[in-house]
């Protein structure tokens, strides 16, 4: 007689969703909440650097654009709180845990925005690398999970080519803005690569994963998928990535690229990065802020419970 596990993994391998009801591994609810959390921590912790150009954007049209984008950023989030809690999870404490600095999110959300070239960059490069792993996660094994992904990918992609428009319409324009858009894809280039997580040898999570087809490719299989097609997106836009080693390797049919600096990696992810501290201090601004309406929320609520027991 097969075993609970055995029964789970089976239900895995013949790709039949696991639903918030059904029976499975501790580890697997814990591991899902700790990927789906990050992830929602990053949506929202993500609309900081953009938020910075808002009122700065140079016309009417990227403040429309961006400002829609930054509210797309924040839907994402509340859609992956609400997978999470089908999983046990409670929203105020997976929000503590943030606020707090427990709980992690994108390394790549604690570089700063210096010029509007980087807005551009951030939707080429880092929703571009968001894309390639997260249409991966709209056939993740956990059913609530899956299907939130199908519309968060449909925004990512407005948003990665809303950024590449930016970029090309830089380096199409001044010799100061070619510029620009060049030193922005200097600085977030290498965060980007970084943004898929620690290499395969070191991922302690990444092997039992794929097994749950949580995830259905490595770190280094998403990671070399992004810089084979970044290479080509950078030379149409007559822009050089920041790598002297990268070559295109016959044998393999991918670009060789140099070695990712890992300490820099971990320190950001420590709390050591530009903008850790600014941000958490940003995001505790933004949650004392709007506790009036958190509690107006609720009251309401409560009211209308209230008419309807009396009414009943």
């Amino acid at each position: 007689m097969r075993t609970q596990e055995e029964i789970f993994q089976a239900k895995i391998d013949a790709e039949i969703k696991i639903e918030p009801k059904d029976w499975m591994p501790e580890k697997y609810r814990k591991t899902l909440i700790r990927q789906i959390s990050q992830h929602a921590h990053s949506e929202i912790v993500g609309m900081l650097p953009e938020g910075n150009w808002l009122t700065r954007a140079p016309n009417l049209r990227r403040k429309v654009a961006l400002l829609a984008k930054v509210q797309d950023e924040a839907g994402h989030g509340l859609y992956l709180y609400s997978a999470a809690e089908t999983l046990g999870a409670e929203r105020d404490q997976l929000t503590r845990d943030l606020l707090s600095g427990k709980a992690k999110y994108s390394s790549i959300f604690n570089y700063p925005t210096l010029t509007w070239a980087d807005i551009g960059a951030i939707g080429w490069l880092v929703d571009g690398a968001a894309i390639m792993n997260q249409v991966m996660l709209c056939r993740t094994s956990y059913g609530p999970y899956a299907r939130a992904m199908v519309r968060i990918c449909k925004e990512e992609s407005f948003h990665q080519r809303q950024g590449y428009e930016i970029m090309l319409t830089l380096a199409n324009g001044t010799p100061e803005q070619k510029e620009m858009a060049q030193d922005a894809l200097n600085r977030w280039w290498w965060p980007s690569l970084m943004m898929f997580g620690p290499s395969d040898k070191e991922s302690t999570n990444t092997a039992q994963s794929v097994k749950w087809k949580i995830k259905r490719k490595t770190n280094d299989e998403l990671r070399q998928q992004f810089v084979d097609i970044s290479v080509e997106q950078a030379e149409f836009l007559d822009l050089k990535i920041p790598d002297p080693q990268l070559k295109w390797n016959k044998k393999t049919n991918h670009y060789d690229f140099g070695p990712i600096d890992w300490d820099e990696f971990w320190s950001v992810v420590k709390g050591n990065g530009p903008c850790n501290k600014q941000r958490l201090k940003d995001r505790n601004k933004a949650y004392d802020e709007g506790t009036w309406v958190r509690e107006a929320a609720m009251a309401y609520a409560e009211k209308q419970d209230a008419k309807k027991e009396k009414a009943a």
